[in-house]
């Protein structure tokens, strides 16, 4: 089988999985989302973030005046095609600019004293944002898919969360991250995250931050 002809039954398989999640009655959308996941996949080549796009298209779907679209199908695959295109150049953006502004690269700590200097004063920043802006949910979710590509299974599994619920958690820290919001950040709570964050992108062992992730959205 093709990489393509496999990401067309992938797209068939989550769609009969998925299918309950969108308005049955809307045969428009409800008969091209085959065809949308598929799209989604050709571009991104991840699940996870073809099935967002899918989802956003719906959404879009649903605020769209219908009356003057001529073509629902032309419709949805063009703003499916728009949205995935989109994810993959500020994907590629982020990857140009190691982790973004929220999780500066945090490997090399020890390249040099004043760069691990640099470095380590840009983690504070970012994750003191993270706590200032974001629920602990949000927050673990966030961390575990942009900084170390978790699935969502997997997060799913670890934070006893639905994968659609970690899904919506995450566009919900995108869009908190934008905000100017505050919330009163703990110093001892700044200082464990960052510590433990750090030792799991140095190492490669993230059974601490999963544990400390998961007992903040406990409490």
């Amino acid at each position: 089988m093709s990489l393509l002809e496999s990401y067309e039954d992938h797209a068939e398989q989550i769609h009969d999985r998925s299918i309950t999640h969108w308005d049955g009655d809307d045969s428009a959308f409800v008969s091209a989302a085959p065809r949308l996941l598929t799209i989604g996949l050709r571009v991104l080549q991840d699940v996870g973030e073809a099935e967002d796009v899918v989802q956003e298209t719906w959404l879009r779907w649903a605020r769209a005046d219908r009356s003057v679209v001529i073509s629902p199908p032309a419709f949805l695959a063009l703003t499916t095609t728009r949205l995935a295109i989109n994810v993959a150049q500020s994907a590629r953006r982020r990857r140009e600019t190691s982790a973004g502004p929220w999780l500066p690269e945090t490997a090399d700590l020890s390249a040099g004293p004043e760069t691990a200097a640099e470095r380590r004063e840009a983690v504070d920043t970012a994750i003191r944002l993270l706590l200032e802006r974001l629920t602990p949910a949000e927050r673990a979710v966030y961390l575990l898919r942009t900084a170390f590509d978790y699935p969502y299974r997997q997060i799913s599994e670890l934070l006893h969360l639905g994968e659609d619920h970690a899904r919506q958690l995450l566009r919900r820290a995108r869009n908190h991250l934008a905000t100017e919001r505050r919330h009163q950040v703990s110093t001892t709570a700044h200082r464990r995250l960052v510590r433990t964050f750090v030792a799991a992108a140095q190492s490669g062992d993230l059974a601490e931050l999963e544990e400390v992730l998961a007992a903040d959205i406990a409490r």
